[in-house]
């Protein structure tokens, strides 16, 4: 059920929100002197950057809504 959760749209919407802010922001942290030149791009890095907030986000989202339709249930 929890996989029902992590692929749902409003999930996968919510969690490719937060990955777009979040990840902008570390990236521009991060790689601050790639960005401005000074050092070339680790595009590894970039990617990651993105994809673990996406996950944090469709983990918490799944387990609250997992949560939610528990205590319905009862």
């Amino acid at each position: 059920m929890f996989w029902q959760f992590v692929f749902e749209k409003k999930t996968v919407k919510r969690a490719l929100k937060v990955a777009l802010v979040v990840g902008t922001i570390l990236v521009t942290i991060n790689q601050w002197q790639a960005l401005t030149g000074d050092v070339p791009l680790d595009i590894i890095k970039v990617i990651l950057t993105y994809i673990v907030p996406y996950c944090v986000s469709s983990y918490s989202t799944a387990t609250a809504l997992q949560e939610q339709q528990n205590s319905s249930e009862e």
